[in-house]
């Protein structure tokens, strides 16, 4: 990527201070800066390096007063942090820009995959698998039979789908991610042993959903797993057979979500949260980092925290009287050493 001043004032409708003509070639924070490099100035904690930075070009917000001399051209614009955003995703957008279809890698005689497609090395694409437009599907990826992708879908390297699931448009999902694994089905036996249940249905991911890497959602018992439009679940979660995960929700690291659970829209769960099977969690819920649910939170908007969780504020109301306990032992010691002594 190399751009001069002018044509990033004109790509992001700024003015520009300084050398138009100066290239850049790198984006780099202001701190860390060199020739050839380009940096934003969003934050006022680090207007100090605006002065010292050796970036060649810098954008700052429109009203940004200079207090000394700055080497930099600068770009001015409406929001500093907008434009850079815009920036990155072009950035992001030109080194990912990846077409065509690299050997050796397998793709079914019976799959269709459409325009403008990238399949990487050692990619392997089922039999009757559809693959929309402009897909990118990275090396080491695996698409079992019957599968359908919509387009704009990215599947980095190393993203296992098993047979029959259906992924929406605009998805992306990370490496070493598993879609479609048996869910956890097993019947107990007289003797002690367990006899698996076959796992039939599928997952149906639906439009704009990302999901991090080394994530799992499996596949129903019958029916499916369903991770609705634009959910947005990190690294190192698991999501369990039947379980439905309304729109708009966001999932944070190393939450598991046991079977046939409906989470509703627009919810937020912090990391290392835990919650059991077979029950609902209402619209807009906020569920604070190794809390564990184990019953249905049916009040919407509301927020949990603690193991088993309870209200937000009923819990730092616990917390206060935990960090206390210590003093009221000592206060009850000698409550106690008061009685004895009036029972004398």
């Amino acid at each position: 990527m190399q751009f001069t001043a002018h044509e990033l004032g004109l790509m992001l409708n700024g003015t520009i201070e300084g050398d138009p003509e100066v290239s850049v070639n790198q984006l780099a924070k202001i701190e860390e800066a060199r020739p050839g490099s380009l940096s934003f100035l969003a934050n006022p904690k680090y207007e100090q390096y605006l002065y010292t930075t050796e970036a060649s070009v810098i954008i700052v917000n429109k009203d940004q007063v200079l207090t000394e001399p700055v080497k930099s051209t600068l770009l001015r614009v409406d929001n500093a942090y907008s434009a850079i955003t815009i920036l990155l995703e072009k950035y992001n957008t030109i080194k990912l820009n990846k077409t065509g279809i690299e050997q050796p890698s397998f793709i079914h005689a019976s799959a269709k995959v459409g325009e403008n497609a990238y399949v990487g090395a050692f990619a392997y694409i089922g039999a009757n698998v559809v693959v929309g437009n402009n897909c990118k599907i990275y090396p080491q990826t695996y698409i079992a039979d019957d599968v359908v992708i919509g387009d704009n879908v990215t599947l980095y390297p190393g993203v296992k789908v098993y047979f029959d699931c259906r992924i929406g448009s605009n998805v992306i999902i990370h490496s070493g991610t598993v879609i479609g694994g048996d869910g956890f089905g097993f019947a107990p036996l007289p003797d002690g042993t367990y006899s698996k249940i076959s796992q039939i249905g599928n997952v149906i991911i639906e439009d704009d959903v990302e999901i991090g890497a080394n994530t799992t959602v499996d596949r129903a018992t019958m029916g499916s797993t369903i991770i609705r439009k634009g959910v947005k679940l990190d690294n190192l979660i698991q999501i369990a057979h039947n379980v439905e995960i309304s729109s708009n929700t966001v999932v944070a690291a190393q939450t598991g979500i046991s079977g046939s659970t409906k989470v509703g829209e627009n919810c937020i769960i912090g990391g290392q949260v835990g919650i059991v099977g077979h029950i609902t969690i209402a619209k807009g819920t906020q569920i604070q980092a190794q809390s564990g649910i184990s019953r249905s939170l049916i009040v919407e908007g509301k927020k949990w925290a603690g193991s088993p969780a309870v209200s937000y504020t009923d819990n730092l109301r616990s917390q206060v009287v935990v960090n206390r306990l210590p003093e009221l032992e000592k206060k009850i010691n000698e409550l106690e050493k008061i009685i004895a002594e009036l029972r004398k």
